[in-house]
Order: structure tokens, then C-alpha cells, then sequence
């Protein structure tokens, strides 16, 4: 219990609040950057290859293409990750370089906002050109 204590002295008020602190949500924020990252390398290598195969391709052959269910599926978990990575990045630069507590909420807001909205609509291109 004393120990628990000691780390509740060491979090400011306002990471007391949020219940961040030492060993709390950094040391998962880390861990997600790192596995989406990870999990970009073999779906960017996929993308660049299926650039080249799809390069002077009409509109019918890249139908085609992404009609396969597995293409589909590939470049879909690229967009989730490639979003959520960024995300998480752009999280981390805001939240080390934008001191006022107001601006940091906003610009917290705004690109969490603008990475969903790119998102939804990068899924919604791969899933309209798959169906």
C-alpha cells in the first residue's frame, strides 16, 4: 500500500485525474505503436506489390483485383493500421509539444476526429471497390 502511495505523489493533479501515471497507459501506448508498426511492414510489402501487378490496369482489372476476398481483406487491415498508427503518433507529438491544456484538448480532438473521418473513408473506397 505505501508503495501505491508514493506513486500517487509522484502523478501530478491533473495525471491523477486521468489516471495516468507511471507504468499506466504509456507503457500500452508504447506497446500499440510498436505492434502496428510491426503489422505495417508485410501490409505495406503487400501494397507496393499490388501496385506494380495493378500499374496501367483499367478500371475492370482493378475491380477484379480487389474483388478477391483476401486483397480486400489486406488492403482493409492497411488502412485500420495505417490509421491507427498514425494516430497514435500524431498522439504523441501533441500531447509532447502543445503545453496549453485547452489547445492540446482541442488538437487531441480535431486530429482524432480527422484520423476517423479518413478512416471511414478509405474503408469505405476499399469496400466499394470490392463489392
Amino acid at each position: 500500500m505505501n508503495e501505491v502511495n508514493s506513486a500517487r505523489k509522484m502523478r501530478s493533479a491533473l495525471g491523477q485525474v486521468r489516471g495516468y501515471g507511471p507504468a499506466k497507459s504509456g507503457l500500452r501506448h508504447w506497446r500499440a505503436q510498436r505492434l502496428s508498426a510491426i503489422a505495417l511492414l508485410p501490409l505495406t510489402f503487400y501494397f507496393v506489390i499490388s501496385i506494380l501487378v495493378l500499374k496501367g490496369a483499367n478500371q475492370v482489372a482493378v475491380r477484379a483485383y480487389m474483388h478477391e476476398p483476401w486483397n480486400a481483406v489486406l488492403f482493409l487491415g492497411l488502412a485500420v493500421c495505417l490509421f491507427y498508427h498514425a494516430q497514435l503518433g500524431l498522439e504523441v507529438v501533441i500531447e509532447d509539444y502543445i503545453h496549453n491544456e485547452g489547445r492540446r484538448v482541442l488538437l487531441l480532438l480535431l486530429m482524432r476526429g480527422s484520423v476517423a473521418f479518413f478512416g471511414l473513408l478509405a474503408t469505405i473506397s476499399i469496400l466499394k471497390l470490392a463489392l
